[in-house]
């Protein structure tokens, strides 16, 4: 917001950000970026996470393309130097609790801090999804930004559409998953994911992954997830993932995910559109 002494913001760590004018040359984790662009805000430059390599993510960047924004990095390579020479006068950041940067060393991230003002946004699995896109939305208005009209009217399309057909009598289960090779494939737990989560909330059957694991994911073989039978899978297509087992990929319609997409209305509305149409043709079977 623009305050009597310029722009200031208060992230969701608490603490605020301030500047004696807006912003104008912002750089963001490549998420963040890819949600100020969709809002009409350019960012300057993005950088990516430790799983991120030295070419920027295409199934991350949305509509972000490297004529108007420079790739900066990722994680530990992340070039500090390079960044602050663009004389950057914001940087947004994404975390997932407990308020520490997603995807940067903490020293990276302090040392930042110490030459341009940071603003972190939680992203993560104690907040639903509408709350995040509001968190984006609120900094997207303070950097100049105007509602959406058009993605808010898209999004509340598709809720309403995938609440109908999620509520159709025997409509197909989805299984979120990210493959972690030949051998093994991490299965998304649908409560740990604030965009999975809200899937539920529409109507969809979400496939339950075995007990044992971790918080976010219950790594199995390729036999194990072929065991629970999913008819619809929404695969991740990060970079950092591996490529679906064929024979599993067979037995299911596949949707693209990608659990670090653009937190905006658009990219939202997108995504449920296309599980909506996944669901359909299943039930058109």
């Amino acid at each position: 917001m623009m305050g009597q002494t310029g722009w200031e913001f208060t992230d969701d760590r608490g603490q605020l950000a301030a500047a004696a004018r807006r912003p104008s040359r912002v750089v963001a984790y490549v998420q963040a970026g890819a949600t100020l662009v969709d809002h009409g805000v350019v960012c300057a430059g993005v950088f990516g996470s430790l799983h991120d390599g030295a070419e920027l993510d295409r199934a991350k960047a949305g509509a972000l393309t490297g004529d108007t924004t420079a790739y900066l990095g990722a994680g530990g390579t992340l070039d500090v130097e390079r960044l602050l020479r663009g004389a950057p006068d914001l940087v947004v950041a994404v975390s997932y609790g407990g308020g520490q940067v997603y995807g940067l060393d903490p020293g990276v991230a302090k040392q930042l801090e110490e030459h341009v003002p940071v603003v972190v946004l939680d992203v993560g699995q104690t907040h639903e999804l509408a709350g995040i896109r509001a968190r984006f939305d609120d900094l997207a208005r303070s950097l100049g930004a105007t509602v959406d009209p058009e993605g808010v009217r898209l999004l509340g399309a598709a809720e309403q559409r995938l609440h109908a057909v999620g509520a159709r009598p025997g409509a197909a289960e989805v299984l979120a998953l990210s493959s972690a090779g030949a051998e093994q494939v991490h299965l998304a737990r649908p409560g740990a994911w604030p965009e999975l989560r809200a899937l539920t909330a529409c109507g969809v059957s979400l496939v339950e992954p075995p007990a044992e694991g971790g918080v976010n994911w219950s790594t199995v073989g390729w036999a194990e997830a072929s065991a629970l039978r999913p008819e619809i899978v929404l695969a991740d297509v990060r970079s950092n993932a591996g490529p679906l087992d064929g024979q599993f990929a067979r037995g299911a319609r596949v949707v693209a995910w990608n659990p670090e997409a653009p937190c905006s209305a658009r990219a939202h509305a997108d995504f449920l559109t296309e599980v909506a149409d996944a669901l359909e043709g299943a039930s058109a079977v």
